[in-house]
């Protein structure tokens, strides 16, 4: 999987991609990120990449050419699955949204800052919208950041384990069940008998129960 994400800010973006399971989902060639710094397209010598509004008011709105000229060059040379705008507006992130990404081959992200951008971009060059909450923060480099951490973790070969995905919060939409491990007690807390017996069937019961009573109190909408 290629994912291309275009910034304002691309700074923010290399210590996420630097470590933990993206980097070594970059190490086994199984994912590529490329970070564009989006004054690299500006249409001046100032490299800017911003306006005032039409119409007044305070903020100022990214400008539609370097978006343009970026996206489109990167068009001409591979065919992309869905470009996506960071945008507190856009559709809730969630699990669902995770799995079908990672479906896909290649992927374009663009971060938003200031007071957004020209709503032509939105209308004409965007293809997906995503939200990662009902809160606003000053670009969208921490938001794409989190999207493509949550795409690469389930691009099989990235996890030791890849089952371990597939028993995460969410994925069945109910949380996860409770988990230990060694020592078997400490400080008088001891890990449920159930655990230890060895009953593959027991347990995996046991576990589902406890995944869906939790669901129940904590987040009775997903059920």
């Amino acid at each position: 999987m290629r994912i291309d994400i275009i910034s304002a800010v691309p700074e923010l973006l290399y210590g996420p991609f630097n470590t933990s399971i993206i980097k070594k989902s970059i190490d086994k060639n199984l994912a590529e990120i490329v970070i564009h710094n989006l004054r690299d397209y500006s249409v001046n010598n100032y490299k800017s990449i911003d306006n005032y509004q039409y119409g007044g008011g305070s903020g100022m709105v990214m400008l539609i050419e370097p978006i343009d000229k970026c996206i489109s060059k990167l068009k001409a040379k591979r065919n992309y699955d869905e470009i996506i705008y960071m945008s507190p507006d856009g559709d809730s992130l969630n699990q669902s949204t995770f799995n079908n990404l990672s479906c896909y081959k290649n992927i374009i992200i663009l971060c938003g800052h200031y007071k957004g951008v020209d709503q032509r971009v939105r209308d004409f060059i965007i293809t997906k919208e995503i939200s990662i909450g009902d809160y606003v923060l000053t670009g969208g480099e921490l938001p794409a950041a989190i999207l493509t951490d949550g795409i690469l973790r389930l691009i099989p070969g990235v996890l030791g384990d890849e089952t371990s995905a597939l028993t995460d919060s969410f994925q069945d939409n109910l949380l996860s069940h409770p988990v230990y491990t060694r020592p078997k007690e400490y400080n008088s807390w001891k890990v449920p008998e159930i655990l230890l017996s060895g009953d593959t069937k027991k347990i995996e019961k046991w576990r589902t129960e406890k995944s869906f009573n939790l669901t129940k109190k904590k987040r009775p909408d997903l059920l």
